[in-house]
């Protein structure tokens, strides 16, 4: 009996001996875990060219890519791209960014981020671009001048960042750029795809919400342009109310717009849009179709809280308080140049109609100016900038 009794107390000492080593080892990994340093962002990538220095990398995870001229004036250029549906990478041996070419053969250095999302990237693209100008001055050497362009979504960052964090620029070049209030022209956008529900009832996706995994084909855009060849007058009412010439433009913004607004809806977490008081105007010369537009449509109202985020990303306050040359095509079929009106209508409000000019190209296109059209832009900012004589508006000249 006596030497069960031991035998039990034995194996229990064992037991609880087990069980105190793998807590003290537990607490020894977590620890050890916790104080081991997370893994080390991978050291840049460089290319050599004739002409400069291409360095990749990422920065909190998110890619970036400069240029540095070998005959660098000590100025730096800050990109912001425009929209895009996939992750954007950098290699170091890709050419540079053509469009800029003029910028940085003039000996600017050029940054660039990739943005921590795709799609819309206001909410992170600000402050991804931000540690990328601060990185850049730190390793090179600060800027004797900064000055910040972009491209459609980056003409509306370019807007945002002279607007809400001027100090470190000089200068702004707004191309192509989708400005002033993000929910007005989204809103439009969302009146419109429902007015083509309306006209080609169940051809595409239901709105709200619009499905999370809709993606863009050719298929579906040829299948919307044989729809709006197959109804005419349903075509000429839709072309009326968009301001485009053709079905087969018209095809392209309707799958474009059921994109964009999935996009918006999934990154605000619900739908920001509405139409429950939208007059629908314009389709045709007869006001029966206008009228028959309004009592049939499909209305909507919008989430509140989802509506923020398109306040927050953003809302036009016109505080222009650098100088800012704004370049736009004639005709621009994504982001039309009528948009600029209501811009330039928010920067006199603010009082600072004098740092703000608009200017055009004759092309055809979103953002097809050339890189001849867009370094004559830069030229004159910095002229702007450095004299303190504004360019003319109207044609670039």
């Amino acid at each position: 009996m006596m030497l069960r009794r031991t035998f039990y107390l034995a194996a229990l000492s064992f037991v609880f001996a087990s069980s105190w080593s793998v807590q003290v080892h537990a607490q020894a990994t977590t620890k050890a875990a916790q104080n081991t340093p997370p893994p080390p962002t991978p050291a840049p990538l460089t290319h050599k060219t004739a002409t400069t220095t291409v360095e990749v990398g990422t920065l909190d995870g998110v890619p970036y890519r400069i240029d540095l001229p070998d005959k660098w004036n000590r100025g730096l250029v800050v990109y912001f791209h425009g929209y895009t549906h996939a992750p954007v990478h950098f290699r170091e041996d890709a050419p540079e960014l053509a469009k800029l070419r003029h910028v940085i053969r003039s000996g600017y250095a050029v940054v660039q981020s990739a943005y921590a999302q795709a799609g819309w990237a206001l909410q992170s693209a600000p402050g991804d671009t931000e540690k990328l100008r601060k990185y850049f001055g730190k390793k090179f050497g600060q800027p004797k001048e900064t000055f910040v362009t972009g491209e459609s979504m980056g003409g509306a960052l370019v807007m945002m960042t002279i607007e809400r964090n001027p100090k470190p620029y000089a200068g702004g070049l707004n191309l192509c750029g989708s400005v002033g209030s993000t929910l007005d022209n989204m809103t439009r956008r969302f009146a419109l795809r429902a007015a083509f529900d309306y006209y080609f009832p169940g051809l595409l996706p239901k709105l709200d919400p619009v499905p999370s995994n809709f993606v863009e084909t050719e298929a579906l855009r040829q299948k919307v342009i044989a729809a709006l060849n197959g109804k005419p007058a349903a075509a000429d009412a839709m072309r009326n109310l968009v301001g485009l010439p053709s079905n087969i433009e018209v095809a392209r913004m309707m799958v474009y717009y059921t994109y964009i607004i999935a996009d918006f809806q999934h990154k605000a977490g619900g739908n920001p849009f509405e139409n429950r008081n939208t007059i629908y105007t314009g389709t045709s010369s007869d006001l029966k179709s206008d009228a028959a537009l309004n009592d049939g449509v499909m209305r909507y109202s919008a989430d509140p809280k989802a509506r923020k985020y398109l306040l927050d990303y953003y809302e036009a306050n016109g505080k222009v308080t650098r100088p800012v040359v704004a370049l736009h095509t004639l005709y621009d079929p994504i982001v039309p140049g009528s948009i600029l009106t209501p811009y330039q209508q928010t920067v006199a409000k603010a009082g600072h109609s004098a740092n703000y000019v608009q200017q055009y190209v004759p092309r055809q296109g979103h953002c097809s100016m050339t890189a001849d059209d867009i370094g004559r832009a830069f030229d004159e900012l910095v002229t702007w900038v450095h004299t303190g004589k504004a360019p003319a508006p109207g044609l670039l000249r």
